[in-house]
This record gives structure tokens, sequence and C-alpha cells, in this order.
């Protein structure tokens, strides 16, 4: 075949494309180990130095050894120590040194990494870096030592300084006088935002000023001047309380200005959100003072005053009701406290009035009133018209009175004061251990014929004293003769210190009616029967004992010589009644009534010198 011959001529010179490879490749071979060489080179000289291009803080550090480094940056790098930061609060400032604030270099650290530019990696990476370095350049950021503790310290100190207690406006009462500080706004340092607001500067090495951030809180009262002026006012003279009107002649009640700061209170009020002071008075003590006054001015209700017409059936007003007065102490306060707020020094009570149960139109079927229940008469021939006089009178007293059901009757409220403006005259009252002349005597006929109408009536006895000797006026008959078995059926009263009391212990109220004539008194009660009955039985009297020797007593009134006879002598002796109260036949209740009287001497008065012979041993 053609392809296969070939001629002579045509055959390949391999021996000079061997030479011309072998020289490429010696030449590739030096180059490289030129280059090794020359890197090498490098690398033994700049072993100890940092690399080109390499800077710290802006300063280059290029050639110089780790130590070199380290000298050259304490001596540039000067700012923690050259540095000044100011801290602010309004005018007041306060300069510290970075360092003093705990922010340092770490020199040592920074030039270190400064020398390990271009040798922490492989040999590429190295050279890289190196080559990068020498070109471009290389920062560094210093290494910082930032022990914020420091200026956390720094800033508490500081603190002390500025802080402030938020503080109210306050109003102190001392005595009569009024004293007043002002409010104080509250200021506390935040130090966490003005740490904050601190490291934007030392991060980029700045000088500046840096002003505390300060969290103020007002108070809610911030001045109280105006709460205290009107405070001063109303403790600048006394506080007259007055009667109501129509009371003329009661108070006026006074509080003294250091009594009344004792009463004044200084209350916090929001109004609309924002708060003030005002000026109050303690209500439970000035209700407490109050009611020690209500006493002395209320005007108890009075009922009206009936009389029973037999023929009718009905009831006919005697005297008018009487409209109580009760001080409001509700009211009152109320008004004192509006007129101390209002730097008034003079307020009225206020009274309200109170009705009594039975007004001028009240009708018997109302109260049960329906019928006569009760009546007795006691008896009192040879009574002086003194005596006669007294009765009359004292019976007045009782006549259209009405006792409510449940209701504790006693004569001492009804009865009228025992003088001689009041229609009484003067006769014989037993005082002590003598029977005596006074302004009064006989009365004890009326309480004696109303103990007898309640006992027959057959009404619970409450209070009851006997005399303390036989009184022969309480043991007569309608003819005037003695009857021994009403022995133990009387009753005294001495006003306020002997009472007579009975209860009405019916549903229906009683209307009391009296009749006196020159020697008697009937007393009848008005109501519904509930069908009451009464047993009684007497012991008569008993155990008599005599009258001791007479006595004498000297009167200076009476001339000398003269002698009167002033006391008979009386047996003394005891008494028991029994008594035994049905309701509709059956037994209600059972009581005992027990009376001791005392023998009584015969009891004479002698003038001053009068010559008693043998009458007194």
């Amino acid at each position: 075949m053609m392809d296969a011959i070939r001629t002579e001529n045509q055959k390949p010179d391999f021996n000079i494309g061997r030479q011309i490879a072998f020289v490429v490749v010696a030449g590739l071979f030096l180059a490289l180990a030129i280059s090794v060489a020359l890197l090498f080179s490098y690398e033994a000289r700049t072993s100890s130095v940092i690399h080109t291009g390499v800077k710290v803080a802006g300063e280059d550090l290029s050639g110089l050894t780790l130590g070199e480094a380290v000298v050259r940056l304490n001596q540039k790098l000067d700012y923690p120590t050259q540095g000044r930061i100011t801290l602010t609060d309004g005018e007041t400032s306060w300069q510290f040194q970075p360092a003093n604030l705990g922010y340092t270099y770490d020199i040592l650290s920074s030039a270190n990494q400064a020398f390990s530019v271009g040798r922490t990696g492989s040999l590429s990476a190295n050279l890289a870096e190196q080559i990068r370095a020498a070109r471009e350049g290389v920062e560094i950021y210093p290494a910082v030592v930032y022990d914020q503790r420091q200026a956390f310290a720094v800033l508490q100190e500081i603190s002390r300084q500025v802080n402030k207690p938020v503080q109210e406006a306050a109003i102190r009462i001392d005595g009569a006088e009024v004293n007043v500080s002002a409010g104080q706004i509250g200021r506390q340092v935040d130090i966490a935002a003005t740490l904050r607001s601190l490291e934007a500067y030392l991060i980029t090495l700045q000088d500046g000023s840096v002003p505390l951030v300060v969290k103020e809180t007002k108070p809610g009262i911030m001045d109280a001047q105006k709460t205290a002026d009107a405070a001063r006012a109303i403790l600048n003279g006394p506080l007259t309380i007055t009667a109501a009107e129509g009371q003329t002649d009661l108070g006026p009640w006074t509080i003294e200005p250091a009594d009344l700061a004792k009463l004044l209170r200084v209350e916090k009020m929001e109004n609309g959100g924002a708060a003030e002071y005002a000026l109050g008075l303690d209500r439970q003590a000035l209700t407490n003072y109050l009611g020690g006054i209500a006493p002395s001015v209320r005007r108890q209700p009075e009922n009206a005053r009936m009389m029973f017409n037999d023929d009718t059936g009905k009831l006919e007003l005697v005297s008018s009701a009487v409209i109580g007065k009760t001080l409001d102490v509700e009211a009152t306060v109320d008004a004192v406290i509006s007129r101390v707020q209002a730097g008034e020094h003079q307020v009225a009570l206020v009274m309200k009035d109170v009705d009594p149960p039975v007004k001028d139109d009240t009708t018997g079927a109302s109260l049960g009133i329906t019928e006569l229940v009760a009546e007795t008469t006691s008896y009192f021939w040879g009574s002086a018209p003194a005596r006669v006089q007294n009765i009359r009178a004292a019976a007045s007293s009782f006549y259209g009175v009405l006792v409510a059901p449940g209701e504790v009757f006693s004569m001492a409220r009804y009865l009228t004061d025992i003088s001689l403006e009041n229609g009484y005259a003067e006769a014989i009252i037993i005082v002590g251990d003598q029977s005596v002349k006074g302004v009064g005597g006989g009365v004890c006929q009326v309480s004696t014929t109303l103990f007898r109408t309640v006992f027959f009536a057959g009404f619970p006895i409450v209070e009851r004293y006997a005399h303390a000797y036989r009184v022969g006026y309480y043991e007569q008959m309608s003819n005037g003769a003695p009857d021994t078995d009403l022995a133990g059926l009387d009753a005294t009263v001495y006003v306020p210190l002997v009472d007579f009391k009975f209860r009405n212990d019916t549903p229906y109220w009683i209307l009391m009616e009296t009749y006196a004539t020159d020697h008697s008194l009937t007393w009848k009660f008005y109501s519904t029967s509930d069908g009451r009955t009464v047993d009684w039985t007497t012991t008569g009297v008993t155990n008599v004992t005599p009258p001791p020797e007479p006595i004498y007593r000297e009167d200076p009134t009476l001339p000398a010589g003269e002698i009167i006879q002033v006391d008979w002598a009386v047996y003394g002796a005891t008494v028991d009644v029994n008594r035994t109260v049905f309701r509709d036949n059956q037994v209600y209740f059972t009581d005992s009534i027990h009376t001791t009287y005392v023998p009584w001497p015969d009891g004479f008065n002698y003038g001053p010198g009068t010559d008693l012979g043998d009458r007194q041993n």
C-alpha cells in the first residue's frame, strides 16, 4: 500500500524536539527555584517583623517587631488616658477619662493581632494575605477592654447626687398652727440608658458630652399653699355652734381653734384626673361631739290629751299634741363641714320634727279605746284645804294622759313640778323620821289612787313604795269610816327618788281620767277589755307593835313656851296582799305585795327656852 511506504527523507527529527522540551522544563524549574528561594528569603527576612501594610487604629506597624509594635502602640493609642468624656445633668457636669470609665486597650493583644496577619493560614493563603496587605493595607481595630462595672459604679455614685424622691406637697397641723411644704419632682438616673449613650462615644474613640438619662416623676400635688391658707382661715378663731331658732335658752357651744384643729382633716381628692387637697372635718368625731349635745336640745313630743265621751263613745280633744324636736345629727354635721370649709365660724344646729303617736285627730278606734275598763275612788275626809288643793293639782297632771301598749308608765314623768307656782300649797309631808310642813303634802293620795286602779284592773306593777307608817286617809271608806282591809294598798311618790310605775301589757292604749272633789279622788281607765279579772286577799294588819315614846324637837320658828303637835302616834304592823289575775278564766299571773309599817311616835315641836318639865326624859 502507498501509505505504508516511506522514504528516508520523510523521517522526523526526534532529537531536536527533545532538546527544546528539556530547555523549557529546565527554565520552569529554575524560575520556580528562584521564586521559592526569593519567597523563603523574604519570609526569612520578615519572620520577626509585621508585614507591610498592616495598621492598628491607623498606626502603620510595617516592618516592626512585636516589641517595637507594642512600644509604638503605647505611644500612639492614648485615647483611654487622654480622651475626655463629660457626663452632664443640666448645668452640673462630671468629667472623666475613658480609662476611669473602664475603657482601655489591650496593646499586646493588638500587636499580636497585627503580627499574625499573613501567618495563620497555609503557605498560599499567607502569601495571598501578605500581598493584599502590601497592596491594599490591612486595618486592625485595637483590642479593647471595657469593664462596664466601673462605668456603672461611676454612674451609681453620680446618681446619689442626682436622684431625688418624689414628694407630695404636705400640710401639717401642729396645735392650731398650719405648716406647708412644697412638692418635689422625683428624679432617677436611668443608668442602663446612660451606659448605652456612653458606649457610642467610647466605641468611636470620641470625646464628648453625654447627658445623663434621668427619669422624672411629678408628684400628684405640687403646691398646697392655697389649701394651707384655707386651713389657717378656719383656725383663726373658734367655731360657735348655736341652738336652733326657738331654743334661745340653750347654747352656744364653742370649739376652740386648738380643739377644732384636732377635727380638721386634709384629704387628697381626684378632680378630673388631677389631684388636689381638700379640707374636711373628722365626721365621726364631730358626730360624737354633737351626740353629747343632742340630749340637751331634744324636746320630747307630747301626745294629745283626750277625754272619753261616755255618751258618744268618741274621744274629745283636751289639749293639743306637741310636736317634738330632735337634733338631726347628720344634717348638722353636713352644715358644720360646709360652713367650716367656707371659712365661716358660726353654724346653727339643724333640728327635725318628731311627731307624737297620738295627734289631735287620732280616733279612739285606732287606739283601741272603746270602753271604761277600770275605775277606783279613794277618800280623804277631814283633809285640810291645802291638802285638798295639792290633790287636785297633782291629779290634774294625769287627766287625759295616754299609755301606749307595752309602755311602762311612770308617775314621775307626768307629775308637774311640785311648787307654789304650779298651784300647790304647803301641807304635812313625811321626811325621814318625822312629818313636816312642806309644799305638796297630799300628793300621795293621787299615787295611792292610781296604784289601786292598776291593782284592781289587773295590770303588772313595776315599782311601788309604801309609806313609812300607816296613814288614816288611805284606809277610809266612802263614808269616812276606816277600812283596815285597805292597809297595804297605798303608794308614795317623791320625785325624783321615789316613783310609781306599771306596765300596760295589753295591745290597746289606755286613756286616764281623774276627777277630784273635796273628799274623794276617782281614777278611770278607758281602753278595751281583754277579759281579765282580779281576785285578791289580804292578811290585814299583823305583827302590830306599839308606838315609841313621844319625840320633842326644838323649832326656832316658835316662841319660847309654845309647844305644838306635828306627828300622831301610829302602831306599827305588817300586811301581805296577794293578787291573782285571770284572763278568759285562766290564771294570767299572780303577785304579792308585802308592806311593813314602822311604829310612829307622837311628835312635838317647841320654841327655844321652853320648859318641857317631865314631858321628855
